[in-house]
């Protein structure tokens, strides 16, 4: 299934792109807010991790056009790297919301939400390592802690709205709560589409 220089080629392009969206997640995951102006400065620090994310996929999409015999299939290793990219993506729209609603404050369903998250891509790294390491049992443990992840971080959705709904009287605060959580919803979804995808690829090469 593996050969040496192609495991290595494709295994340290996704090992890198597993890193950055780490990177992001721890970053994201510990924002405070001590100024109004954090909020623009946090935005613009993960959009440049989606940046950088984006020449990745870049990257990817030429060593693929490049590289007659992948060690899995193309269709796969394109399907993974955009599956990442979601995750990033979703970072980036999350942030710009943050930015846009002026969330000053963040509350313990946002702190909560994001630690998930972060430990969601933390899974999605070691997970992505151990394909090309030839793990694939550990693979479909990861997969199985980042599902964990998302169903905690679904339980804080829940529980958020219903407080949200159940105690804001303000309708300007209301929409923007409402739309952070459910950014943040959106990118653990995108975690679990990740790790849907690594299941696949499990699989196919068991």
């Amino acid at each position: 299934m593996f050969s040496r220089n192609k495991k290595d080629q494709f295994g340290a392009l996704l090992h890198d792109m597993t890193t950055n969206v780490k990177e992001a997640a721890d970053y994201f995951s510990s924002f405070s807010v001590e100024k109004p102006e954090d909020v623009t400065i946090f935005a613009q620090t993960v959009n440049e991790y989606e940046s950088k994310g984006d020449g990745f996929v870049y990257q990817m999409i030429v060593q693929l056009n490049d590289t007659f015999i992948t060690p899995i299939e193309r269709e796969d290793l394109l399907e993974l790297t955009n599956r990442i990219d979601d995750v990033l993506d979703g970072m980036e729209k999350a942030a710009l919301s943050f930015e846009i609603c002026h969330m000053t404050h963040l509350n313990d369903y946002i702190s909560q939400m994001t630690a998930e998250i972060c430990q969601a891509t933390e899974n999605i790294a070691e997970a992505v390592d151990c394909i090309f390491n030839k793990q694939l049992q550990k693979v479909n443990d990861y997969s199985k802690n980042i599902k964990q992840n998302e169903s905690k971080c679904d339980d804080l959705y829940r529980e958020a709205l219903l407080e949200l709904f159940r105690v804001e009287e303000d309708p300007i605060r209301l929409i923007r709560y409402q739309t952070v959580y459910e950014d943040l919803e959106a990118i653990i979804n995108f975690c679990e589409d990740v790790a849907k995808t690594l299941n696949s690829i499990v699989m196919k090469n068991a």
